[in-house]
């Protein structure tokens, strides 16, 4: 709807629609909380928050540079030189609820923090990220005041919710420990295990390229899983080898999704 408000043509329109996404997964890569396949990988070995993004923060703005670069040679010829923005709403007018509005920045910011200050006592990020959604809720539905004055329907909210995408992932979940039954995990395995002969960088450029192709044709929720068993189950690999498919297997898992429509959800 903006990009008609604004008058785009056809071609500029899929410009931006094409940087919001490919940008959007591209600079998913600097925290925990950025992506679910983060979470996932994370979790299972078990990586501290601070830990994570004092090694993936270089590594995501490497990567945006490299996307803004790629995407401006391919569309700049596409990108009007104006615009008027005075054909757009104003942007108060999208505010619902001002007393969530007001409060919703120093939550966020509150909660970045809390991520590192727990990070040091091993406390989940689920229960970090569960607190902040409660006070968010109490806000939203005024529980000091039994809900009167609410204006978002906390019910409509809930009941909208994209469950199905739980549900999927848990589905996936299932599909990859029946592969890894299958012995999927141990050609992968055997694969990194090869890769670890060579090095440090032959080692995540493989691995980083391997999730990346996985992901593109069998999404990389999955895909996240597969590497991580993999990772888990090659044999002989050094400390710093292992740490790199770890976070290669992110990076491939991250960024691989945009080959394809299918790559992530």
């Amino acid at each position: 709807a903006m990009l008609l408000a604004l008058g785009f043509s056809p071609k500029s329109a899929l410009a931006f629609v094409m940087a919001t996404g490919f940008v959007a997964d591209t600079t998913s890569l600097p925290l925990v909380i950025s992506n679910l396949v983060n979470i996932v990988s994370a979790g299972y070995f078990r990586i501290p928050f601070d830990r994570y993004a004092a090694v993936m923060v270089p590594v995501d703005l490497v990567a945006l540079a490299t996307a803004l670069l790629v995407l401006y040679a391919y569309f700049r010829r596409d990108i009007p030189a104006r615009y008027e923005l005075a054909r757009v709403d104003i942007p108060r007018g999208a505010i619902r609820d001002t007393l969530v509005f007001r409060w919703a920045f120093p939550i966020l910011i509150l909660l970045l923090i809390a991520y590192f200050v727990t990070a040091a006592y091993n406390v989940p990020v689920s229960v970090v990220t569960g607190a902040a959604a409660l006070a968010m809720l109490a806000l939203a539905g005024r529980w000091w005041r039994r809900g009167q004055g609410a204006v978002i329907d906390l019910r409509k909210v809930l009941r909208e919710a994209p469950w199905q995408i739980v549900l999927f992932s848990l589905g996936m979940y299932l599909v990859v420990y029946g592969l890894r039954n299958a012995g999927l995990t141990t050609y992968l395995a055997q694969v990194l295990e090869a890769l670890g002969r060579h090095g440090v960088f032959a080692s995540a450029l493989g691995t980083g390229f391997i999730s990346a192709g996985l992901s593109a044709v069998m999404n990389n929720m999955p895909t996240v899983l597969v590497g991580a068993l993999g990772i888990h189950q090659a044999q002989g690999l050094s400390a710093s080898v292992r740490e790199a498919m770890i976070y290669a297997n992110v990076i491939g898992c991250d960024l691989g999704p945009k080959f394809t429509p299918i790559g992530s959800l």
